[in-house]
């Protein structure tokens, strides 16, 4: 008998994937007490992110809303509306501003340093991180329905194991979560914030994605009639999340730095195809037209007959 991979339930592959972002987070919030990372590593393991989220939009998240919306107009309103909520994270709160958390390592430097005496600048130093804080918490929101719209999306489409289902999603919000987590706690080290500060701070930050995956999950119970519509604006609306993310990483490293771009390049081209492989293990999981078509009309025909014993 051939081994069967459905083993979880999808709410319990949400809690699996929240516990393991959980942890990624948590480790990345305590990185700049333990050792520290140079400007390349950080780069690269931007580019290998971006790569991941770049393919998973456009090649999973992307195409899963089309299925469920079957408007292209409307995944694509949706796709915008995410874009442009991650584009104004980005300018009001300087959300993924991780160089700012290099130190002086690059040899460009795009910082700058508030205007005013001595006392500004300590005053914003001191605080700047809370800004930041605001907006990756509501990032890490969007993350968490990111994870819980790909799992819901999944659920009754032939998938072979529940243990893969939103896989891909959730690769991308594990890689990317200690970035952000060691962008906040970085700028709290820096402004000489105690330990047990910091150390409480990384772990609210670590439990909002897991808050908004499971907010979702159950929010989208109680629309059973617009479930479709509701798991399809997700995922296109999270796809523009991610394409923005990805590209406000990529583009000032295209921009800005000339130097290590073939490394960085090999990274970004690493995480597409980590994407596409991870893409590819759902490609023959969703049946064709013909067999849903054959499903539906072999369900007809046994109800017709069970009606016909019945008289």
């Amino acid at each position: 008998m051939p081994l069967q991979f459905r083993v979880m339930s999808p709410f319990v592959t949400i809690i699996v994937y929240c516990v393991f972002t959980i942890a990624a987070s948590l480790a990345g919030g305590w990185l700049p007490s333990l050792v520290k990372l140079n400007h390349l590593k950080r780069q690269l393991m931007m580019s290998l992110v971006s790569g991941v989220m770049l393919g998973v939009a456009l090649l999973h998240m992307l195409p899963a809303s089309l299925e469920h919306l079957k408007s292209a107009s409307l995944a694509g309103g949706a796709m915008l509306g995410g874009l442009l909520v991650m584009f104004f994270l980005l300018r009001v709160f300087h959300v993924h501003s991780h160089a700012a958390t290099d130190g002086h390592d690059c040899e460009h430097d795009h910082h700058h340093e508030p205007v005013g005496g001595d006392e500004s600048k300590s005053d914003a130093h001191q605080f700047s991180w809370i800004g930041l804080f605001v907006g990756l918490a509501i990032h890490s929101l969007l993350d968490g329905v990111a994870i819980s719209a790909s799992v819901t999306a999944e659920i009754g489409h032939g998938a072979t194991g529940a243990i893969f289902l939103g896989l891909g999603t959730f690769l991308v919000v594990f890689l990317h979560k200690p970035l952000d987590a060691l962008a906040i706690t970085s700028l709290m080290h820096a402004a000489s914030w105690s330990s047990r500060m910091r150390t409480m701070i990384n772990i609210v930050f670590a439990l909002i994605c897991p808050l908004g995956a499971v907010l979702f999950w159950f929010g989208a119970e109680q629309f059973a009639g617009e479930h479709e519509t509701l798991v399809g604006i997700a995922l296109a609306f999270s796809a523009g999340f991610f394409l923005c993310i990805a590209l406000s990483d990529l583009l000032p490293e295209v921009a800005f730095h000339s130097h290590d771009r073939g490394k960085l390049t090999a990274a970004l081209i690493l995480g597409l195809l980590l994407a596409v492989g991870i893409e590819s293990m759902h490609s023959h999981d969703h049946p064709a037209p013909d067999e849903h078509q054959q499903h539906d009309s072999h369900e007809h025909d046994v109800q017709e007959g069970h009606a016909g014993h019945d008289h």
